[in-house]
């Protein structure tokens, strides 16, 4: 496909996803009634929809329209690309510009558009990110960086860059967590590199390291939310005896495998039979939560977030944190995480559940900022008193 075809193809997916499909569907649809696009072609029309979603509202002013044309017009533009060098009608690119599109454009205003966020959350970003708030929103409009942890039980990092590289992966140290590795070449070939098939690394993001990574001595954990596990294998390869559980379990049907790709044994809980179990010294309770900090990610999500699905996840999170705290034992702890860069969702939870839980007291709180390092992360440890 010339570029040109691929900005058409961009442009069709982006008018989808603008009439109620989900990115990942559009995508997918497209790719399966285009059997004649190539795998770079996929890659490429791909980045052009996740780019123009992150920056959905101010490509839209940009581009002076709601359509998926102007906003990728809008996207150009941002870019510092003329737009005629790809709209030129030539084969299966899109028509040339009109003289209208040539001169239309709009004011990056109100605030909302700047910061392309929906303008109900734009003084929930301030209220809880401050100065910051600004700064956050920009970044997550950019690419998210892609991180390997190093399995410390079969590797060190050292030996893990060599193998990657071998495999034409190229890694730099990243300074969120000593396990993690930043990828600035080769990243779609991780999945096939022999690093990652024999378990010497995972793909997790930087923060998530960093939240395990902060954890004390090894002993008995529950990863009750543990969806596809990152967090559990992370623990279990720091020496914890880990149990994962989630109240859906076919988020975790890769689990097994992950785990014995990386050496580990982790028990698999339904969450119905938690209730019975011992209690662990350990429980991690990484919350559903409106992936605020992961919006580089999964751009889409920021504008399906309402506040009524907002105020839905706070009383999830709420349930999940009582129930999590019946099985910690006396002088264990409670970790409260989230991927989420809202106070409603962080701070403001886990006060609440202090204020209703006597026997729980904050030990630490720490956030880590959407930037090139990692995404946007929350977690408090909570100490049950012995």
């Amino acid at each position: 496909m010339t570029p040109g075809a691929r900005v058409a193809a961009a442009i069709e997916v982006l008018d989808a996803i603008d009439a109620g499909q989900p990115a990942e569907k559009a995508l997918t649809r497209w790719a399966r009634a285009s059997r004649f696009a190539g795998s770079k072609d996929r890659a490429a029309i791909r980045d052009h929809v996740f780019d123009v979603l992150r920056h959905w509202r101010s490509d839209a002013a940009r581009g002076g329209a709601d359509s998926g044309r102007a906003r990728m017009i809008g996207r150009l533009r941002d870019q510092g690309i003329d737009p005629d060098t790809l709209f030129d009608g030539r084969g299966y690119a899109p028509a040339p510009l009109s003289d209208l599109e040539r001169e239309r454009s709009k004011p990056l205003d109100p605030q909302g558009v700047a910061w392309d966020l929906p303008d109900w959350l734009v003084p929930i970003f301030e209220n809880s990110l401050g100065d910051d708030a600004e700064q956050t929103a920009r970044a997550l409009t950019g690419r998210a960086p892609v991180t390997l942890r190093v399995n410390m039980s079969k590797s060190s990092v050292a030996d893990a860059q060599l193998a990657l590289k071998e495999d034409g992966i190229e890694t730099i140290a990243n300074p969120r967590a000593a396990t993690a590795l930043t990828v600035i070449e080769g990243a779609r070939r991780v999945r096939h590199a022999l690093a990652y098939i024999n378990g010497l690394v995972e793909i997790q993001d930087a923060s998530s390291q960093a939240a395990v990574a902060g954890l004390g001595t090894p002993g008995k954990a529950l990863d009750i939310c543990a969806g596809g596990g990152g967090k559990a294998l992370a623990m279990a390869a720091r020496g914890w005896s880990v149990t994962a559980s989630d109240v859906d379990a076919s988020r975790m049907s890769d689990l097994p495998a992950r785990a014995a790709r990386g050496g580990h044994d982790i028990k698999i809980c339904p969450s119905g039979g938690l209730a019975s179990s011992p209690p662990f010294d350990l429980v991690f309770v990484d919350a559903p939560c409106s992936g605020s900090g992961t919006w580089r990610r999964a751009p889409d999500a920021k504008w399906a977030l309402t506040q009524d699905r907002l105020d839905d996840l706070t009383r999830i999170q709420s349930e999940i944190l009582a129930q999590a705290a019946a099985l910690v034992v006396p002088g264990g702890t409670l970790l409260y995480a989230t991927c989420s860069v809202l106070r409603e969702e962080n701070e403001e939870q886990v006060q609440n559940f202090v204020d209703g839980a006597a026997d729980f007291s904050i030990d630490a709180t720490q956030r880590w900022a959407v930037d090139e390092w990692g995404d946007g992360f929350f977690a408090t440890h909570l100490t049950r008193a012995g």
